[in-house]
């Protein structure tokens, strides 16, 4: 088991470089429905991935999701990359969910072929606003993981109310429950939660690259089974990290009293 983990959990090496910043599936004459933008300057590490699908409020169709899975996939591997940023280019919305105008010309075969694609873009990525899952209010399902994810965030009766009665919550009402981090005050501009984020992305942005990437894949990975196994993915992740030269870096660096300078090796 422990051999298997650690192959599963092993960073992958080299990096590969992201080297198209749209989607090649996207043709010359058809405007991209996801950007990606490396910020520069202070943010260099901060990438964003822009949703644009103004006509549909960023509803998830199928090529915005392609698009979507497109830009991760190529992403993922980029050393480059320290924090990931996910942005709304349409005022007033980030995401309205499943495109049910599209999905209701699908056939049952397409329809469920969809809901597994939405289900593994789920597990790449977690969004957030006024937010809810409406599907039975729809005569719908939340089958793209929100049966699985939200039990896990807020206990098995909250979500089952919350299911079962497609209640939307507004931000505060989700802080509250915990199942935001933050929620802010909205701006002129429809852009408050951006800044919030950038904000705390330029509090990551200077930390280890790799401690803050092997604790990102301890915790996921941690939540999926029970705590001894988990302690064993720590413990895993933790002896991947000891070879580091940030780890040094950031030894040396308590010992002079200086800020570190990790360079994510």
């Amino acid at each position: 088991m422990q051999r298997a983990l650690i192959s599963t959990l092993r960073l992958t090496r080299p990096p590969t470089p992201l080297s198209a910043r749209r989607c090649a599936s996207v043709g010359a004459a058809q405007t991209p429905e996801i950007q990606v933008r490396a910020l520069a300057g202070a943010d260099k590490g901060i990438t964003e991935i822009l949703m644009k699908r103004p006509h549909a409020c960023n509803a998830l169709g199928n090529i915005f999701v392609s698009e979507l899975l497109e830009a991760l996939a190529q992403l993922r591997d980029d050393q480059q990359v320290r924090v990931l940023l996910f942005r709304s280019g349409v005022k007033g919305v980030f995401c309205a969910g499943a495109d049910l105008k599209e999905r209701e010309q699908m056939n049952e075969a397409e329809v469920a072929v969809c809901t597994q694609r939405l289900r593994s873009l789920m597990n790449e990525i977690a969004s957030s606003a006024v937010m809810g899952l409406i599907e039975t209010t729809r005569g719908l399902f939340p089958g793209a993981g929100g049966t699985q994810r939200l039990p896990r965030c807020l206990g098995v009766a909250l979500a089952k109310e919350l299911i079962f009665t497609g209640r939307r919550l507004s931000g505060a009402q989700a802080q509250a429950l915990g199942l935001v981090n933050h929620a802010v005050a909205q701006n002129e501009e429809g852009n408050a939660a951006y800044h919030r984020a950038r904000e705390l992305a330029q509090e990551i942005l200077p930390q280890a690259p790799i401690a803050v990437r092997l604790s990102k894949v301890a915790i996921d990975r941690g939540m999926e089974v029970d705590v001894a196994s988990g302690m064993v993915i720590e413990g895993i992740c933790y002896a991947q990290n000891i070879p580091t030269r940030d780890r040094l870096e950031g030894m040396a660096a308590f010992r002079e009293k200086r800020p570190p300078r990790f360079v994510g090796e």
